[in-house]
């Protein structure tokens, strides 16, 4: 199953879901907005239905959330039909895309690093695409140290269309394949996944 038929099957039950912890949700997502600044143009990998591009929209010039879903977008253009937010559009796209654009002040990929095919090519593409001196500012689920007892069950729940393909990293190789693919980290925390924000150039 590609993962965008997957993230289409389950679109609907997502976007009902409640934020597992709105407590680390809503801190990183205010280390999030105090990286951003009115003049800035994002890019959000991994939108999903759109609800975190709702919120950091207002802060800045221009904001575009991409999914590789159709279902995720669909959703998320509701959302934003009914908000009347003007600098913000979605797009579908993965994230390697060349529809992306480029030129960005800042990309976000908030709990989507665990989730791509091959994560130098993707963290390669988000360099391209941010303008130098710009942010990568990403939160990524490190299942690594609980790979024994995750992953069999995830295998079990992919087998069953209930679960996506799940990359196992742990937060030290994550930081290192970001500096490799040209980033400079300078922030890292968890607030319940691992927090990383780094600058280009």
């Amino acid at each position: 199953m590609t993962p965008a038929k997957f993230w289409d099957g389950v679109s609907a039950k997502y976007a009902k879901m409640a934020i597992r912890n709105p407590e680390q949700y809503y801190l990183s997502l205010e280390r999030t907005r105090s990286y951003l600044r009115p003049e800035d143009r994002v890019m959000e990998l991994g939108c999903g239905t759109g609800s975190t591009a709702l919120l950091l929209a207002p802060g800045v010039a221009l904001y575009t959330g991409s999914d590789v879903s159709p279902g995720m977008i669909a959703i998320a253009n509701g959302k934003l039909a009914e908000a009347g937010q003007s600098n913000l559009d979605f797009i579908v796209a993965d994230a390697d895309s060349d529809a992306l654009g480029t030129g960005y002040d800042a990309v976000l990929a908030h709990n989507l690093l665990h989730l791509v095919d091959d994560l130098p090519a993707t963290l390669r593409h988000v360099h391209d695409i941010t303008r130098d001196g710009g942010l990568l500012i990403s939160k990524t689920p490190c299942f690594k140290s609980k790979r024994w007892l995750l992953g069999p069950l995830i295998w079990v729940m992919q087998r069953l269309g209930k679960a996506p393909d799940v990359r196992f990293i742990g937060p030290d190789e994550l930081e290192q394949e970001i500096a490799a693919a040209g980033f400079e980290v300078i922030e890292a925390e968890d607030y319940g996944s691992r927090y990383i924000v780094a600058r280009k150039g």
